[in-house]
């Protein structure tokens, strides 16, 4: 069933257009993730579709019987009501009832004989009898402690930002909806709490319409990605990883496209040039065709953002940290820590929220002293910090003079020299947007002009408090292929298990009781040596797709058990036998083996290009919904039976070998 209709939406602020003619539908139990480089509107995008914003243009439509929630990505809150109180706020007459019962009762504590509030307690019991929501204070009660919130009387004026988020998250989950609307759900809350989150929406019946940095999480949890590429929409029926392959065959194609137009303007202008006799029909047809390609606008835009940064040398001697101790109050954040840094370190530092990540990151900056042991850094070292809150920046500067301060000219990673307003645009920052005071610019615009600063610093240790919040995933990207290539050491705290298992190759953990533990290998791993949770957590595709990593794994999968039935189907030992026996037998292929040996590698490549077409079909009928269900079960079909031929190709394959080799021994 349709729930909600977006026809020709455009929005823009000034000159810039945000989203121009987008369109799309959503059905009841879609789940759309939305993406997009920073500044393209995405979080406008999700306030026109929720009637919080207008439109230029366009109009959204909404089931009558469809209720809709959303998550801003700053919600507004009451500073004098308790955690528990303001879950239930605003929504709709059944949590009106709870809300005011808990009220109720929160006075009544004050007020114990108050025969007025009394009665008012009693006729909001019956109130809840009527409408059956006794449940739904426990059921908040839960939802916040997965998120990290155990004080639930606690006023919401004396909570950090990412708690006010956090209260603000259970209050979209637990008030009942057909179309959930969330904008960096992810953001301020740790690992472990993105991993419920994840479950509780795969669970959860109903629409979602999101936004988020966290692949992992979009990989899982959406079947529908919403792409926002310079004011253009377009829409792909997948989650992230078939995603990325749809937009890479998209932009090969618009890049071929611009190639032919191309070549075809230098051969109209070479004959222009030549002198076009304007006379006959035919010259005035290839004249005007001419203008028509010089006016013409390209789709194609190869934007990247462009890092290579040169670091300052670094010495022997890096970060050693020796007997740290921190409290916090009476609470032990850091107990008898002690680490050496090495050359080219990546260290990832997880914990709960509050467990004391961004207390180690400031005392490796010197910003906090310990309480006992020491922090020594190398003579050589430069710190770059990538703090949560770039409190350094004046709103009424504007971009260029920002990035001034730190440098007017730098060398990049080739000893070329570049300014910072050639440095601003490989940061997606055109000419006319560098004079823009800071206060335009949107959270992500913000954030991302930040990192180039601190970059541009040329660090040789860097130290990054929760980089992902707020960045888009092109930008993460390109964050992640400049760590590769950055010589110094790393220390990073995250929450985004993509970004870590991406970046980091040790992991050092708050483990509680001030014990921080350090483990070698990716957060995949650390995860699955502490909590048994396996790889598979965290590798899925998430929508029952087979992504290109998994699928190698069916195939070394496959060759394994090929091997094991190769060994039964070439004759067993028999009873008390050697082991020798069975390798001294004679293998060979059977008949049929050897029949579908010769045509297994005309099999598979045809099962590709069957694949291949489908794909291409459903690329085509994007707007035809019956038809895009029917090709997704002929791809899935397909997909199988390619899994199932590259299983035998890889066992036939072996078997061949092991032949050939027993027949040169």
């Amino acid at each position: 069933m349709n729930i909600l209709t977006v026809e020709h939406l455009t929005k823009s602020y000034g000159e810039k257009v945000l989203f121009e003619d987008a369109s799309f539908g959503m059905e009841e139990n879609d789940k759309i993730g939305i993406i997009g480089v920073n500044g393209t509107g995405k979080s406008t995008f999700l306030r026109v579709i929720a009637g919080l914003d207008t439109p230029d243009e366009g109009r959204v439509s909404v089931n009558r019987d469809t209720r809709v929630r959303i998550l801003p990505q700053n919600p507004e809150y009451d500073p004098e009501a308790s955690v528990l109180l303001s879950v239930f706020q605003g929504g709709g007459p059944e949590l009106e009832i709870v809300s005011s019962y808990m009220e109720a009762m929160e006075l009544l504590e004050l007020l114990p004989g108050d025969e007025e509030l009394q009665n008012k307690v009693s006729r909001l019991s019956q109130e809840m009898d009527k409408y059956q929501v006794w449940g739904l204070e426990s059921e908040a009660k839960s939802v916040l402690s997965k998120l990290g919130i155990t004080d639930f009387k606690r006023k919401m004026g004396s909570l950090s930002g990412g708690q006010r988020k956090r209260v603000a998250l259970a209050s979209a989950l637990i008030i009942p909806s057909e179309l959930l609307i969330m904008d960096e759900p992810t953001n301020h809350i740790d690992n472990d709490s993105v991993a419920w989150l994840e479950t509780y929406l795969q669970k959860r019946r109903g629409a979602l319409l999101l936004i988020t940095h966290d692949r992992y999480f979009l990989d899982r949890v959406c079947n529908i990605m919403l792409e926002l590429d310079h004011g253009r929409l377009f829409r792909y029926e997948a989650n992230y990883s078939r995603f990325l392959e749809l937009k890479s065959e998209r932009e090969e194609r618009e890049a071929s496209t611009e190639q032919k137009r191309q070549n075809l303007l230098r051969t109209e202008l070479a004959w222009i040039r030549r002198g076009a006799k304007a006379r006959s029909t035919k010259q005035k047809a290839r004249i005007e065709r001419f203008e028509k390609l010089q006016s013409a606008k390209s789709e194609y835009k190869n934007d990247s953002l462009d890092i290579s940064v040169a670091s300052t040398r670094l010495g022997r001697k890096i970060v050693e940290i020796e007997g740290l101790y921190k409290k916090a109050g009476e609470r032990v954040l850091i107990k008898d820590l002690t680490y050496t840094a090495v050359p080219g370190d990546r260290v990832g530092i997880v914990g709960p929220n509050g467990s004391g990540k961004s207390t180690l990151l400031n005392m490796i900056a010197g910003r906090l002293e310990p309480d006992q042991g020491e922090v020594a850094l190398g003579q050589t070292v430069k710190l770059g910090y990538f703090t949560q809150e770039h409190q350094e920046m004046d709103d009424k500067q504007r971009v260029i003079e920002y990035i001034k301060d730190e440098a007017e000219v730098v060398t990049t990673a080739d000893g070329s020299r570049i300014t910072a307003s050639q440095m601003l645009e490989r940061f997606l920052f055109p000419p006319a947007l560098q004079w823009t005071p800071i206060a335009k610019l949107s959270g992500g615009e913000k954030r991302r002009l930040y990192l180039l600063r601190v970059l541009m610093g040329a660090p040789n240790v860097l130290l990054l408090d929760e980089p992902t919040n707020d960045l888009d995933i092109q930008t993460l990207g390109v964050l992640e292929a400049y760590l590769d290539e950055f010589p110094g050491a790393v220390f990073v705290v995250s929450h985004d298990r993509y970004f870590l298992d991406r970046t980091v190759d040790k992991i050092m953990a708050f483990e509680g009781n001030g014990i921080v533990a350090v483990h070698v290998g990716d957060y995949s791993d650390y995860e699955e040596r502490t909590q048994g949770m396996g790889t598979s957590h965290f590798g899925g595709n998430g929508d029952g797709g087979t992504g290109n990593g998994d699928l190698r794994r069916a195939h070394a999968s496959g060759a394994s058990s090929g091997s094991s039935a190769s060994s039964e189907g070439t004759g067993a030992s028999s009873a008390g036998g050697s082991t020798q026996s069975v390798r001294s037998e004679k293998l060979k292929f059977s008949y049929n083996e050897q029949r579908e040996y010769e045509a297994i590698d005309g099999l598979v490549e045809a099962a590709e290009q069957r694949l291949s077409g489908i794909v291409d079909a459903m690329e085509a009928a994007v707007s035809d919904a019956v038809r895009l269900q029917e090709l997704m079960k002929e791809q899935q079909e397909a997909e199988a039976e390619l899994e199932r031929l590259m299983d035998r190709w890889a066992y036939l394959n072996e078997l061949a070998e092991k032949i050939e080799k027993q027949r040169n021994s």
